[in-house]
């Protein structure tokens, strides 16, 4: 490895941890919707670890691309900051819509009325709260809603990897340019290797260790808003790319 080569991976790794720790994008969503979701530490890291690489992945394909078809850095550069731009408001909007939901689905949860009716025609009704810990045998109702949580469960991992596929990793599109105007190919792909790796490394040690540190804070009070308050976490990361540029 010559020295440029040497340098580059340097600057390569000072930029992608960076980059990655001034970008509150790259870290809140996954902490938020982790203590909302109640994901486990392993599903959490995996999360994060497959959100980095389509964020990584997608600006590394974009820049082979240019590099295969000779565009010029500051057209890449500009493609890369539409990208940035359709991220923070995908950020904004499903910030917002998660936390409108997130909000109702609280607001649901004080009170409701139950009616039972028995053998014989006799019924009864009865208001209870869902944080009480109240149990009833409405075998079919809850089925049909533990399905309908497990969906949006599931879905809500791959809304985020569709953002971050959108945000652009603007570091390094000119960092992979100089080994490749040399036709040094095997510089292009150790200094992308070397930002990605920084990147999704520091992602998901800054998520594990805020995650961990979540977990000791008890706000009884609020605990019903979790999803609201991941919500509105989200839609403020997403106001800070769109009008801060973080």
């Amino acid at each position: 490895m010559n020295s440029q080569i040497m340098i580059l991976s340097l600057t390569a790794a000072s930029l992608g941890f960076i980059h990655t720790l001034l970008g509150p994008d790259h870290y809140l969503p996954f902490v938020v919707l982790s203590k909302a979701r109640k994901w486990n530490y392993p599903k959490t890291v995996w999360i994060t670890i497959l959100c980095g690489i389509g964020h990584v992945g997608s600006s590394v394909l974009i820049g082979f691309i240019g590099i295969a078809l000779g565009i010029a850095v500051s057209k890449l550069q500009y493609l890369e900051s539409a990208r940035g731009n359709i991220a923070g408001w995908l950020f904004i909007v499903f910030g917002l819509l998660y936390g409108i939901w997130g909000l109702k689905r609280s607001l649901r949860g004080h009170q409701h009325t139950h009616f039972h009716f028995h053998r014989g025609g006799k019924g009864h009704s009865h208001t209870h709260d869902h944080q009480s810990g109240h149990l009833h045998p409405h075998i079919k109702h809850a089925e049909g809603s533990d399905t309908e949580i497990t969906k949006y469960k599931n879905l809500t991992p791959w809304i985020l990897f569709t953002i971050f596929v959108f945000g652009p990793c603007e570091p390094l599109i000119p960092l992979v340019m100089f080994p490749a105007s040399q036709h040094n190919m095997a510089g292009v792909v150790w200094v992308t290797s070397v930002f990605g790796l920084i990147t999704i490394l520091t992602m998901t040690s800054l998520v594990v260790l805020m995650a961990f540190g979540v977990k000791f804070l008890h706000f009884q009070k609020l605990e019903k808003y979790t999803h609201a308050l991941a919500g509105a976490t989200i839609f403020l990361s997403g106001m800070a790319i769109q009008f801060l540029g973080l």
